[in-house]
């Protein structure tokens, strides 16, 4: 095979006889990860303290969110244990036959969807509930790990049976193993796994004693199955998968395989990388996991659309998260990471973030404060236009007095705490009433409607004005439905508002209730007033009489009576409005709302969705970013002659045209790398090429091409194209 690299040569690499692998364990003094989040932070007076409070928030929301995505995948991995208790029951009773044919392998179809990140944790939970109830022959593989079938069988016996297999041809070491049957070919089959089976069987049967699982089974089966997990079956090949599931059908007698398939796309991926002979050979039960974006929307509501975790993020950090998420990896592990990342650079970069913790820690933190934070706290924005509002002499009191302060600040954080605990139930309200509507004028998830919430007045919002149009034409069951949801959710609040609202609540439910017993009375000469202009119209009349009553009858229907009902309807939905107005108001309208609300939308974009390019380019053009030496600091757009290889080639091809000569680029380089090594100008050897100075500018040419920004061509035999812009 020919290559198109700058580069060429022949390398040779004598393998040693033997592959020693060593385990050596090394002490070496790192900084801790306090002093990592102390340093460059401001307000480093109070950084042990932020980095406390972070670490006990992280803490809590991590526990919070195991035992979320639990009991999401309750259900799911339940069905899973049950079919595999079901088959190895059948398996060891006399209808095992009569269900399946003897060469059938009983196969689990877990579809997982695309969120590929995600099913990790889920095999892994699955994993462990199987050792722990089922079975303690498990092992899970991945495509990248059996590329050949050679590969898959020595997989499943180093899960299964412990031992280690080297990467080295079995035939170069064959007489230095003799020892470990996994070493010789013929040794490395199913064949070997059965007859470890019968070993371990008969150990257990016996009753030989050994080490005891966490979770006992009770009837434990005397032949558990042998499960083997295929975490990413799209990603395997095609005939290493079909020789497996054949070899597998052979001994299926012998040895209780089971198969669960993890599959990201589609259950027909089965029948599409799987011929009929092969398939046929596998009992198949398919098993549909929760899709993400439901699973997002929970993580959702139970880490942010909630009082209980002091820190927040506004909406465009939260609609970031929300896009890499939508748009990239549909993860919901990779945005619980982008959520720590909010965390943790909210705590490293607000030195009020002190007060970013629960009501009984913050109220202490508060006459605490330095006199340093308290001038943070009088700099804020919003904290500047509540000294605004304030009469004379409380506006000197607040600047100048720092006991006052103090305690004005203990006063905003309880009120801030009591917006979060209103703002969330009527929120879920709204969403309870405007997720019905058609067409979803204001979100069908309630994340889209937070998002509008964060924004601005969401009453201000012509969206608003057209649900609350649509409310109005909702019928008397949709409607009292809807509301009695309300009020189930402002029943567990434990706010004296709300606690007033619901009780107005529950009066306009029972005055609903008693118009469905009532006797609705129709008003007399009502339908009189209607027809009464109807009946000139029956006369002969001329086309002046004919106009004037036409709007007669306009205006009878005009002045026509609203129904109980709808005078009732109309009273519920403006006691609705006058909620929302009253708690639904954006974050930015409180007081002290920076203190736990992170806003820097674009620090989690750069570090979430980096640019890969953009950050090569910096590293080449300045690399002190990253190396973070004092020699390699110069002025924008220049590079030290002290910087790596490929940074000195980078800077140097930036002053070449589309065609650069690599001669004369050599000796451009030969004569920056001279200046660095301390050369004299004037001296013989300044600027002379070496070996040693062709070896290091080819290799970092050789870089470049690599990552993209030269290439080869055949216009000129001693030149590069330039793959960059800019240039002469």
């Amino acid at each position: 095979m020919s290559t198109s690299s700058v580069s060429k040569g022949c390398f040779v690499f004598k393998p040693s006889a033997k592959k020693k692998k060593k385990t050596t364990t090394t002490t070496t003094t790192t900084p801790s990860l306090e002093s990592h989040f102390s340093r460059g932070c401001e307000g480093a007076e109070s950084s042990e303290t932020r980095f406390k409070l972070c670490q006990d928030l992280w803490s809590k929301i991590k526990t919070d969110t195991e035992v979320l995505q639990d009991e999401l995948h309750r259900n799911i991995l339940d069905s899973l244990l049950d079919f595999t208790r079901k088959c190895s029951s059948t398996r060891q009773h006399s209808d095992w036959a009569s269900q399946m044919r003897a060469s059938e392998i009983p196969t689990a179809a877990l579809v997982l969807g695309v969120n590929v990140p995600d099913h990790d944790m889920t095999f892994q939970s699955l994993s462990d509930l199987l050792q722990q109830s089922v079975t303690p022959h498990v092992a899970s593989v991945q495509a990248k790990e059996c590329g050949a079938l050679k590969h898959l069988m020595k997989r499943v016996l180093e899960k299964f049976m412990g031992a280690v297999v080297d990467d080295d041809d079995e035939e170069e070491e064959e007489a230095e193993h003799v020892s470990t049957p996994l070493h010789s070919s013929m040794h490395c089959s199913l064949s070997a796994l059965c007859d470890w089976y019968i070993t371990k069987t008969k150990k257990s049967s016996s009753g030989t004693p050994g080490r005891k699982r966490s979770s006992p089974v009770k009837d434990e089966p005397s032949q558990p199955p042998v499960v083997i997990i295929f975490k990413d079956l799209e990603a395997f090949n095609p005939t290493v998968l079909q020789d497996f599931i054949l070899i597998c059908s052979r001994y299926i007698e012998r040895l209780p395989l089971m198969f669960i398939f993890g599959i990201a796309t589609s259950p027909s991926t089965i029948q599409h990388m799987l011929p009929y002979s092969v398939s046929s050979l596998l009992c198949v039960e398919l098993f549909q996991s929760l899709s993400c974006t439901q699973h997002l929307a929970t993580v959702i509501d139970k880490l942010i659309l909630t009082p209980h975790f002091p820190f927040k993020i506004n909406g465009k950090v939260m609609q970031v998260l929300i896009s890499i998420f939508l748009y990239h990896d549909f993860s919901v592990r990779n945005f619980i990471k982008g959520l720590q990342l909010a965390l943790l650079e909210h705590f490293h970069s607000q030195p009020l973030s002190v007060l970013c913790c629960k009501k009984k820690e913050a109220l202490p933190n508060v006459m605490q404060l330095s006199q340093s934070d308290l001038e943070r706290i009088r700099q804020l924005p919003s904290f500047k236009r509540y000294v605004e509002k304030q009469e004379s002499q409380a506006q000197v009191s607040l600047m100048t007095d720092d006991a006052h302060l103090k305690e004005v600040c203990r006063r905003l954080i309880k009120d801030l705490r009591k917006y979060h605990k209103n703002y969330y139930p009527i929120l879920r309200c709204l969403h309870t009433l405007t997720s019905s509507l058609p067409r979803y004028p204001l979100g069908k998830q309630i994340r889209e409607l937070h998002l509008i919430c964060l924004e601005k007045n969401v009453w201000e919002n012509e969206d608003y004005q057209s649900a609350m149009k649509l409310l109005k034409m909702l019928a008397k069951d949709e409607l009292n439905a809807s509301l009695q949801k309300c009020a189930d959710i402002l029943q567990p609040v434990k706010s004296k508002k709300l606690k007033n609202a619901l009780v107005q609540l529950e009066e306009h439910l029972a005055r609903f209730k008693q118009l469905d017993t009532a006797a609705t009375a129709v008003a007399p000469g009502g339908e009189e007033s209607i027809t009464s202009p109807a009946k000139k119209l029956q006369k002969k009349t001329d086309l002046f009489q004919l106009q004037k009553t036409l709007l007669e009858m306009n205006e009878s229907r005009r002045a026509k009576k609203l129904s109980p009902f709808e005078i009732l309807r109309n009273e519920a939905l403006d006691f609705i409005d006058t909620l929302v107005k009253s708690h639904l108001s954006p974050p930015e309208s409180q007081t002290l709302h920076e203190v736990c609300y992170y806003t820097s939308s674009a620090a989690v974009r750069r570090h979430l969705n980096a640019a890969p390019r953009t950050s090569i380019q910096t590293a080449l053009s300045t690399p002190y970013y990253y190396l973070q030496n004092d020699s390699l600091k110069t002025e924008d757009g220049t590079v030290s002659n002290a910087a790596p290889d490929i940074c000195i080639a980078y800077k140097l091809h930036l002053e070449c045209g589309r065609l650069i000569n690599l001669y004369d680029w050599l000796e451009a380089y030969s004569t920056v790398v001279s200046a660095a090594e301390g050369n004299h100008p004037a001296s013989d050897n300044f600027g002379k090429v070496d070996e040693v100075k062709h070896a290091r500018f080819i290799r970092a040419v050789s870089e470049l091409e690599f990552l993209g920004f030269i290439k080869s061509t055949k216009q000129k035999t001693d030149h590069v194209a330039r793959l960059t812009w800019g240039g002469c």
